[in-house]
């Protein structure tokens, strides 16, 4: 019984995620669309090549040279192309395929199915004549991950709702608190005070004994998901990070506040200001790619800079695996730069992927400047449920 209870509320989340317009593809065609969500197979394959040729870091594909990879040295080819891409690319499990690359007829059927396979992927317009991924490979990725993630997300319950805690004269009655001055006599817990004096043994309620209502209103959240996507997060870093801030953007977009995303490696490559635009936030974040060195500081200041300059709160996470390596003092560039952001009202919160004893030493000194927190990842699967608990801490 509970677990078809549970199927019916699915329903409910598909629902308002029409409303929303969500899945507003420019690229892909509805009929594409449908095949991911039936589950076809050959679909959901081409897109997982796609999805993690993006994670590798890998941005195009030439079956001569991807041939030639593999026969040379099978070891250095897996570790480039991951077994995924080999597997679908390929036609062959990943085992199978080192145990017979030194056979002729073997090597032969193998050039024969990676031309075959690379040239579907572009028949399907997912990779260009050069067989460099497209436009349309990028969505049909970005619905992979979207619907993973979901599937991921929603059965464990793990979307509950968050109460924005910004005082309000006008929202509703929370918690108590002592009275304290500025307060407003109307929003008195009268049963609450008379009950503290009573324990007290007092026969009439004085200051002390009061205790007002807390009131609690749905107050706009900026918040900008910032990525590392430097060398040391290909593969399966870099694609958890990313369902996790698809998780973000769902569930913040659906409480109304605002979600942008910093993709960073030794530059920005990727900047979207806090939108509702969730199509557009997908595409950004699914295509991210790995590649070089990580410049926290630049990424800091230039978030500080694309926040919008209203009253709504705003927050920056930062996800990343590495210590700072761009400049002369990486370090003290970084705190500079979020010292500067605490100023301009920004709190800063950063998940650490494995991080070493000196990398959670400067986390440590970030997320005390920034006024935000610290999560230290050790099991990947647990990094959606963290980046939504820090979402759901922000007041």
């Amino acid at each position: 019984m509970v677990a078809r209870d549970r199927a019916t509320e699915i329903t409910e989340v598909r629902k308002a995620e029409e409303l929303h317009g969500k899945l507003e593809f420019q690229q892909v065609e509805d009929k594409l669309m449908h095949s991911v969500l039936e589950n076809d197979r050959n679909t959901i394959d081409q897109g997982k090549v796609v999805e993690d040729a993006l994670n590798m870091g890998i941005n195009s594909f030439t079956p001569d040279l991807m041939f030639d990879q593999i026969t040379r040295n099978y070891s250095i080819a897996k570790k480039l192309f991951g077994e995924t891409i080999l597997r679908l690319i390929c036609g062959y499990d990943p085992d199978y395929i080192k145990k017979n690359i030194g056979i002729p007829e073997f090597r032969r059927e193998l050039q024969e199915r990676i031309e075959k396979n690379i040239d579907r992927l572009k028949k399907e317009d997912l990779l260009d004549k050069e067989g460099t991924i497209t436009e349309r490979g990028v969505e049909l990725a970005s619905l992979i991950l979207y619907t993973e993630e979901l599937d991921n997300i929603i059965p464990k319950g793990i979307l509950g709702e968050k109460m924005h805690k910004k005082h309000s004269h006008y929202g509703d009655r929370g918690d108590v608190h002592d009275f304290r001055q500025g307060d407003r006599y109307k929003d008195l817990a009268l049963r609450r005070s008379v009950k503290i004096a009573a324990r007290r043994g007092h026969k009439k309620i004085f200051k002390h004994d009061l205790k007002t209502f807390e009131r609690q209103s749905k107050g706009l959240i900026h918040i900008i998901y910032a990525l590392d996507a430097s060398g040391s997060m290909k593969g399966k870093k870099i694609e958890v990070s990313k369902k996790a801030g698809i998780a973000l953007a769902y569930k913040a977009l659906e409480e109304k506040d605002k979600v942008g995303v910093m993709v960073f490696g030794s530059d920005i490559k990727q900047e979207i200001p806090p939108t509702d635009d969730f199509t557009l936030l997908l595409k950004a974040i699914t295509s991210a790619r790995a590649s070089r060195e990580t410049d926290l500081s630049k990424t800091i200041s230039r978030a500080a800079d694309i926040f919008p300059k209203d009253k709504a709160t705003k927050h920056l996470l930062l996800l990343t695996d590495v210590l700072p390596t761009i400049g002369k003092n990486p370090e003290e560039d970084t705190l500079e730069a979020v010292s500067r952001a605490r100023s301009a009202g920004i709190t800063i919160s950063l998940v650490g992927i494995n991080l070493d004893s000196r990398g959670k030493k400067l986390a440590e000194k970030i997320v005390r400047l920034g006024e935000g927190r610290l999560y230290v990842i050790r099991n990947l699967e647990d990094l959606d449920k963290i980046v939504l608990e820090d979402y759901y801490s922000v007041l």
